[in-house]
C-alpha cells in the first residue's frame, strides 16, 4: 500500500468517532461526558453495521440513516429526551468532521428535526405547592439541590440517596442512575434550574469541608 492510498481510503465510523473523542480530550472535556459520547455513537455504529450493511465510512452515512435510526429508537419505547441527547452525540461527531477536520462537506445530520420530550400521564405538583416546597428548602442549598434534583427527574428516594459525585455531569446535565448492585442503571437527564442548584450546593459544600480542615474532594 503507498502513502497516497493509505491518505485517500475512507475513514472507518470507529476512527471517526476516537478522534472526535481525542479532540473532546484535548479540549479538558469531562470524562463523564466523554463516556455518554462513546456508548450513544457506539450504539449508533452498532446500530448501523447491523441494519445499513452499505454504512461502512463516515462518507456513507446518511440523513435517512440516522432518521431509521431515531425511529427504531422510539420504537424501542426510547424516551424524547435520550433521543435528543443521543441525536446530540451525532451531531457533535459529524460537526467535528465538517468543520474541525474539514473531512465532510456537510453534516447528514443537518437540518434533523430534534426529538421532543413525551407528555407523561402521570399527576404533578400545581405550581403553588411546587413553589412552596422549594421556597421551603432554600435556606439550605443542600436541601434545596436535592429538592430540585427530585422533582425534576423523578427518581426514586433509594436512587437519591445512591448518587455519587462522578454520577452527576453538570455539563451534560445527566444523572448516572445505580441500580441495587452499584451498576449504573440509566442516565437520567435533568434542566437549567437543577443543575445551577447542584452547583451552589458543591460550591458550598467545598466552602465547608475547607473549614472543617478536609480534602474538598
Amino acid at each position: 500500500m503507498n502513502a497516497q492510498t493509505a491518505i485517500t481510503k475512507p475513514l472507518t465510523l470507529e476512527a471517526a468517532v476516537e478522534g472526535f473523542l481525542n479532540s473532546l480530550r484535548a479540549n479538558n472535556r469531562a470524562e463523564l461526558t466523554l463516556s455518554t459520547y462513546q456508548t450513544d455513537l457506539s450504539q449508533f455504529i452498532t446500530w448501523l453495521k447491523e441494519n445499513v450493511f452499505t454504512a461502512s465510512s463516515i462518507e456513507t452515512v446518511s440523513k435517512a440513516d440516522i432518521t431509521a435510526y431515531l425511529a427504531y429508537l422510539r420504537s424501542q419505547r426510547i424516551s424524547g429526551v435520550t433521543r435528543a441527547k443521543k441525536l446530540a452525540s451525532i451531531r457533535g461527531l459529524f460537526r467535528y468532521l465538517v468543520d474541525g477536520e474539514g473531512l465532510l462537506e456537510k453534516s447528514p445530520a443537518q437540518g434533523l428535526e430534534t426529538p421532543k420530550q413525551e407528555r407523561r400521564s402521570r399527576d404533578y405538583f400545581l405550581p403553588d405547592e411546587y413553589r412552596a416546597m422549594l421556597s421551603l428548602a432554600g435556606a439550605s442549598p443542600r436541601d434545596y439541590a436535592i429538592l430540585q434534583v427530585f422533582l425534576q427527574t423523578g427518581i426514586m428516594v433509594g436512587e437519591l440517596c445512591e448518587l455519587k459525585l462522578e454520577d452527576v455531569d453538570l455539563e451534560q446535565r445527566l444523572l448516572r442512575v445505580r441500580n441495587g448492585k452499584g451498576m449504573v442503571a440509566r442516565e437520567v437527564p435533568f434542566e437549567t434550574k437543577a443543575a445551577k442548584a447542584l452547583a451552589n450546593w458543591l460550591k458550598a459544600r467545598k466552602e465547608v469541608l475547607i473549614e472543617l480542615g478536609k480534602d474538598s474532594d
